[in-house]
Order: structure tokens, then C-alpha cells, then sequence
């Protein structure tokens, strides 16, 4: 027994050092972004993650939700375990903690998180990121004119919003129906051994404000199974799209609306241009109410509707802790190359304005 306690004390102590070294090895990853593109995102990256989704994919719940209920429990035990032993042996202890957290900090890095550090997809797929206001309002213009038609389509007037007809599994499967049509013309955006799941703890991401999320640790694209359906096949495709090594969010934001808006079901592509006009509207706001109000006054009463529809959601769910998770996200993003933070989300309109110079929005 001496020899195996001997032996474990040594182990957290290596996994302790480890530690700033681990930080420093992803400090120098991410200074070198071509390196990480090469070796990681398109050399190791597909391996793992492939792995991982034929282990998991086939399980109709999220494994890794049980995980973190799991590991979270555990933790909640262990203190209250240790509560008593908190002065006497805090070096100790603390040393435990940081040993933990080390392995943590390996294991997200190796089997996700490194992705964060890859090249910009601005640069993969040349695309110029800048734009004119006059740019930004006619393409705007041109999503409300898409948006419109589409809902006049599928709700047979101008008045009623848009019903979705699919059930939430339906929606996954034509999610990933959807990757397998984008691949011919985005052969790097294809999705083998597919891993898209409702989540478990849904009304914990509500009452966080998240639409979903990709578990690192499990492979496991995660979609909050309250949203409005009207929404859901664009959120689908956002976590599918991290699943794929994309992290920035506004990556993952324009990877979701291509798999939709390229989608054969005009459902599909109602929630696509709906999405993307939504983000254009906040932009254009931003530096011209005018122009925006001009823009949304041109909106149909059901797509009006559809968008109520998704502002009632995320009310009903407003809480004083929404701000505080959003904060830790926030801190999370910009410690991991993301420099606006939550505010990466609203890029996707210059990646989508860039993409649609060289493909116009009419010619689908």
C-alpha cells in the first residue's frame, strides 16, 4: 500500500507540472496557425474525432451530458467530502485540483481544442471580409426579398407565420442529409459517422441562453431540444459545423446557414435566409436605423411572426443568470484567439456578404 500511495503522489505531482507546460505548448499553437491547419485540423483532428463519433453516434441520448451530470456530481461529493480537511491539507489538496485540471486542460486541447488556433476560413476559402454599408444594405435587401418569398411559399399567404412540419429528429436527419449534398460543393465540410443529438439538460441551456452546444470531450454536437422549430435546422448545422473542427462562431454561424440555404427543402432554406437577414437587420442597425427600418418594414407579417416566435422563446427564459453565463462565455472565447468574444456571432455577416460577391443570392 506505502508503495501505490507513494506512486499516486507522484503522478498528481508530474500531472501538476504539467500543467504551465501544457500552457505554454498551446500559447506557442497558437502563434502558428499553419502548423495547427496542417498537423492538427486536417491531420490528426479528423482521426478523433471520427472515432469518437462512431463510439458515441449510435446512442440515441447524449453521452456527454450524463458525463458532465456525472463529473459535476462527483466533484459536489468530493468537497463536501474534504470540507473538514480544507485548512489541514490545502497544499495537498490543492495540488489534487490543479492535477485535475491539468488533465482536463490535455484532454480538451488534444481532442477539440486546438481548432480554436487554425487558420481563418476567410483565408482557406479567400474571402474578403470587408464591405461598404451600400454593400450591406443591398444584400440585406436581397435576404428580406428571399425571406419573403419563401414564407409566402410555405405558408400559403403573407400573414401566417411559417409551421414547421418536421419533428426535431426529423430535422437531424435532413441536417445531415443536407452535409452530404454540401460536400460536392465544399468537399472540406464533409460529415462522415454523423453524431447530432437533442441535449439532455435543454432547459439548462435556455435558461442559459445557448442554442447548443459540441461536446470536446465526446465528439457529440449537442442542439437545444426547446428551440423553436423554426430555428432549428440553422442551429443543427452551427454545431455540426464545430463538430467538423470549426470553432470561431462566426465560422460555425456561416457553415449552418450554407448546409441550410443549399438545403433541398424550402424549410430548410426559409430558416437559413431568415437566420442570416436577422444578423444583417443588427448590423445594419447598427450604423443606420434608417436603413434598417426601411429594410424591415418590407417584411412580411409571418416572417414578422416567425421572428416573435424566437424573441417569446428566449423571454420565457430570461433570467438574472443569463448575463453571468454569458460573461463566462464570453472570457472563454477571448482566452481561446477569439478577440470579440460573444460578439464573433454577428461576423458571419461579412463572411456571407464576401461569399455572395462571387455567388449571388438569386441564383438559388
Amino acid at each position: 500500500m506505502p508503495i501505490f500511495e507513494a506512486m499516486r503522489k507522484r503522478i498528481l505531482n508530474i500531472l501538476a507540472i504539467s500543467l504551465p507546460l501544457q500552457v505554454a505548448g498551446v500559447a506557442w499553437a497558437s502563434a502558428n496557425p499553419t502548423w495547427v491547419e496542417r498537423y492538427y485540423s486536417l491531420g490528426l483532428y479528423p482521426y478523433l474525432s471520427g472515432f469518437f463519433r462512431w463510439l458515441y453516434g449510435w446512442v440515441p441520448f447524449s453521452v456527454g451530458d450524463l458525463l458532465y451530470l456525472g463529473v459535476g456530481a462527483w466533484v459536489l461529493v468530493r468537497v463536501w467530502r474534504y470540507r473538514s480537511r480544507l485548512k489541514s491539507d490545502f497544499w495537498q489538496l490543492l495540488r489534487d485540483a490543479i492535477a485535475a485540471f491539468a488533465v482536463v486542460h490535455f484532454t480538451f486541447y488534444l481532442l477539440w481544442g486546438m481548432n480554436y488556433f487554425r487558420q481563418p476560413l476567410r483565408e482557406t476559402m479567400a474571402l474578403e471580409e470587408a464591405y461598404t454599408q451600400s454593400e450591406l444594405k443591398a444584400f440585406t435587401q436581397a435576404l428580406a426579398k428571399a425571406t419573403n418569398a419563401l414564407q409566402r411559399e410555405l405558408a400559403g399567404d403573407s400573414l401566417q407565420p411559417v409551421a414547421v412540419p418536421y419533428s426535431r429528429a426529423e430535422i437531424q436527419e435532413k441536417t445531415i442529409e443536407g452535409y452530404r449534398d454540401l460536400e460536392a460543393r465544399f468537399p472540406e465540410l464533409a460529415y462522415r459517422r454523423p453524431s447530432l443529438k437533442p441535449s439532455l439538460i435543454s432547459g439548462a441551456l435556455s435558461y442559459m441562453g445557448y442554442g447548443g452546444y459540441l461536446n470536446p470531450f465526446t465528439g457529440e454536437a449537442q442542439v437545444n431540444a426547446r428551440l423553436p422549430l423554426f430555428r432549428y435546422p440553422v442551429v443543427c448545422g452551427h454545431e455540426v459545423g464545430h463538430q467538423l473542427g470549426y470553432s470561431a462562431e462566426n465560422e460555425t454561424n456561416f457553415i449552418g446557414y450554407l448546409v441550410s440555404v443549399y438545403h433541398p427543402d424550402p424549410y430548410f432554406r426559409y430558416s437559413a435566409t431568415a437566420f442570416a437577414l436577422s444578423y444583417c437587420l443588427s448590423e445594419l442597425h447598427a450604423n443606420s436605423p434608417e436603413r434598417a427600418k426601411e429594410v424591415l418594414d418590407s417584411l412580411t407579417p409571418g416572417v414578422r411572426a416567425n421572428y416573435q416566435e424566437v424573441r417569446d422563446f428566449w423571454e420565457s427564459y430570461a433570467n438574472p443568470l443569463e448575463p453571468v453565463f454569458k460573461a463566462v462565455f464570453n472570457t472563454y472565447l477571448e482566452a481561446n484567439r477569439q478577440k470579440d468574444g460573444i460578439r464573433s456571432y454577428n461576423r458571419v455577416v461579412s463572411l456571407m456578404l464576401a461569399y455572395h460577391r462571387e455567388v449571388p443570392l438569386d441564383g438559388f
